[in-house]
């Protein structure tokens, strides 16, 4: 085990602004998702009102909505994750979290189902963007003792935002039929969706692209083929394909574990406390969701803190396993609010641990001309996979109860779990030069 000081080696008050700035983008950029998640329902109750009242339809269509953003999301991963290694970690960055912000607000002045699953859509777009960006730049910049730590604390910190959107769901209730202004509490949740925007200006202002980008740019430069930010030549090699598609799996298992069952907590809470009435229902989901993201706060620092010292493999194996048993027994058993404020806790412990991974993990399964589509790829095409996901569960409920859907649906943890063995153990190691595979 290395020790302490080592960690913070040769940290700078720039790496520190690196890491709060970027830390602070991806926190609001999953405070708009919160956002979106407990505003949902009520949105397309309000926006189908007069076609449909019936609950299982509209879980359909909010399926359709969060499909949509999750394919948005796997779309401008992918996309962004190619111009981050083109025009710059930085400049990225500014243009995905102007994008997220500005289409969470019009998502308050939707005026049909179709037009607000499309706002969402293009809000998934930057939300993926900013992702790879965000980490490739920490993890490019910082020293390689304290690359884990910063890379795992923008994920564990990103926790806050979610719980924020939790709270402010509190203050303005998304089922309130008039809150600020006399608007429904859905519309005015999405409105301030839009203050993350403001952070575009330190972002520009104060951070700069790391050494390691400038240097590769400049060599590309004077190459015939450079193959920066090339899906192609990510598959080119065995090594980075062989490591693309483990990240792939890794990643898959906790999309899916995550959007198509985690994150339809506040349905069930709904189906638990049926019968309620609509404003101790938003009050339940508003303090479950919140415990849920306590517990997602310690799961991210958990993962970061065993992945630093101990190994990115184990940490990840444990973090599968837990996320199976956790998930399934959540959406058997939770029965009451107080079950909720118990229950969901470990859920997020155990499935946005994970997450933490992704950030610290990716990054060092790549090169430098390669390490922006590689971490979308890993990131943010599981997306794909993912995104019919939700509509899934919708389906199944048909089928069979909801609750049991979601068990079954838990399944996907152990995936993740076996790809595990053809993992390679990063721990200790420096990024991946350009030296050809061995």
């Amino acid at each position: 085990m290395p020790a302490k000081s080592n960690v913070f080696a040769g940290v700078t008050r720039y790496h520190w602004l690196v890491v709060i700035i970027a830390a602070a983008a991806w926190t609001f950029d999953c405070m708009d998702g919160r956002l979106f998640v407990l505003a949902r329902e009520s949105a397309l109750s309000d926006l189908l009102r007069g076609k449909t009242t019936d609950p299982n339809i509209i879980k359909t269509y909010s399926g359709y909505a969060t499909t949509s953003m999750i394919l948005g999301w796997a779309t401008g991963g992918i996309y962004f994750g190619m111009m981050s290694d083109r025009i710059g970690r930085v400049k990225t960055m500014a243009i995905t979290l102007l994008m997220y912000s500005l289409f969470t607000g019009l998502s308050g002045v939707a005026v049909s189902w179709i037009d607000f699953t499309i706002y969402r859509f293009i809000v998934g777009l930057g939300v993926g963007g900013m992702f790879g960006a965000a980490t490739t730049l920490v993890a490019e910049t910082v020293p390689g003792g304290f690359r884990p730590l910063a890379l795992g604390s923008l994920q564990f910190l990103a926790a806050f935002g979610n719980m924020g959107g939790s709270l402010i769901s509190l203050w303005i209730q998304p089922g309130a039929e008039e809150s600020l202004f006399g608007l429904p509490g859905w519309r005015v949740l999405f409105f301030v969706g839009i203050l993350p925007a403001f952070l575009v200006v330190p972002v520009v202002a104060l951070l700069k692209e790391p050494e390691a980008w400038v240097t590769m740019r400049k060599a590309s430069r004077d190459e015939t083929k450079s193959g920066v930010g090339s899906p192609a030549q990510l598959f080119a090699d065995k090594r980075w394909r062989r490591n693309a598609i483990v990240g792939l799996c890794l990643g898959l298992s906790g999309m899916v574990g995550l959007w198509g069952i985690g994150f339809f907590s506040p349905e069930l809470i709904t189906t638990a406390l049926k019968g309620e009435p609509q404003s101790r229902i938003d009050e339940v989901r508003a303090f479950g969701t919140a415990s849920q993201d306590i517990g997602a706060f310690f799961g991210m620092l958990a993962f970061t803190l065993v992945a630093s010292f101990v190994s990115r493999r184990l940490a990840f194996l444990g973090a599968f396993l837990l996320s199976f048993l956790t998930t399934a027994y959540v959406f058997h058993n939770l029965n009451s609010a107080s079950d909720a404020y118990w229950m969901l806790p470990l859920m997020g412990f155990a499935q946005f641990s994970l997450f933490a991974g992704y950030a610290i993990y990716f990054p060092e399964l790549f090169p430098t001309r390669l390490r922006g589509v590689g971490v979308g790829f890993c990131y943010n095409t599981v997306r794909y996979l993912a995104a019919p996901a939700p509509i899934l569960l919708g389906m199944l409920s048909t089928l069979v109860s909801f609750r049991t859907a979601a068990v079954i649906m838990a399944g996907i943890y152990l995936l993740g779990a076996v790809a595990l063995i053809w993992a390679p153990e990063t721990k200790g190691k420096p990024l991946p030069d350009e030296e050809p595979a061995t």
